[in-house]
């Protein structure tokens, strides 16, 4: 399961709904659950296709603070495989079944991609909408508490006055690795307790 955060002032349902968009066609059919704060989209092969394996992936969008949460979960790649197999065993017996047996392959080597298109989608997306992968606003900056100037992250002593600026940087979440500020009591991103 790859994990990536996006910061910017965007709703989560700009991404969901650019997946559902993306791949509710073809071979494909896409269900959305959850609200405004956390909404799972899932792509699964359809029931009755005509060429190709099964597969089915979710991708996971959770609101925090600063942005969003995008997870994209593993895929089931059993039915393609099972697929891909019964193409090479067919060509196998007759090489002239291949000729039956290029669109289940070519529908596979689409399922196999899967992943992959996904991530470009909500990359393609985050572009569109201004979602960017830097530290939010929020984090960029450590306001001095003597002197109220902003000074850049991991300077430690003020620009403007020279007070000592250790306890004002911002530290990282002991579970998930997310930024967070020193007063804040709860990870932003995963919920768990900090240690001030």
């Amino acid at each position: 399961m790859e994990r990536r955060i996006y910061h910017g002032e965007f709703a989560l349902t700009d991404f969901a709904n650019r997946i559902a968009g993306a791949f509710n066609r073809g071979n494909y059919q896409v269900q959305q659950f959850g609200d405004d704060h956390k909404r799972v989209v899932q792509i699964a092969t359809k029931n009755w296709i005509k060429s190709g394996g099964q597969t089915a992936i979710t991708v996971a969008f959770q609101k925090m603070e600063d942005g969003v949460t995008v997870e994209v979960g593993k895929q089931a790649w059993m039915g393609v495989a099972a697929s891909l197999g019964i193409s090479a065993i067919s060509v196998l017996a007759n090489p002239w079944n291949l000729l039956n047996r290029l669109d289940d392959i070519a529908q596979d080597i689409e399922s196999l991609q899967l992943t992959e298109n996904i991530w470009n989608v909500i990359e393609s997306t985050a572009k569109t909408i201004g979602a960017t992968r830097e530290l939010s606003k929020r984090l960029q900056r450590a306001i001095c508490p003597y002197c109220e100037t902003p000074n850049p992250v991991g300077e430690p002593r003020c620009i403007a006055c020279g007070a000592p600026l250790g306890a004002i940087q911002p530290d990282t979440c002991f579970r998930c690795g997310f930024v967070v500020k020193k007063t804040e009591k709860s990870c932003p991103h995963c919920g768990a307790q900090l240690e001030i």
